[in-house]
């Protein structure tokens, strides 16, 4: 097989695996507070860290999302090396 067609299969699983996650995740960081009760949402709002209350009963909910967004950052980068790939075996 071509190695042209390798990768055009490799960003056809990624583009795939991107867009499936793409309804369910959260940017920041749940964590339990140790001078408080309960979580909190650590995220950037315009460059400045904000945090925000989490609810116990969304908690798992908020961490599955916070971890989606780890796995979908990863493969947006790997979609992103494998696009430079494929721009440079097409324009070569």
């Amino acid at each position: 097989m071509v190695r042209l067609d390798i990768l055009k299969e490799q960003q056809a699983r990624l583009s795939e695996d991107i867009a499936a996650m793409l309804d369910s995740f959260l940017i920041g960081s749940v964590a339990r507070s140790p001078s408080m009760s309960g979580h909190n949402l650590t995220t950037k709002v315009q460059g400045k860290t904000v945090t925000l209350y989490v609810r116990k009963d969304i908690v798992p909910k908020a961490l599955e999302m916070s971890g989606r967004y780890k796995v979908l950052w990863s493969r947006m980068q790997e979609l992103s090396k494998v696009n430079l790939e494929i721009l440079r075996l097409e324009h070569s």
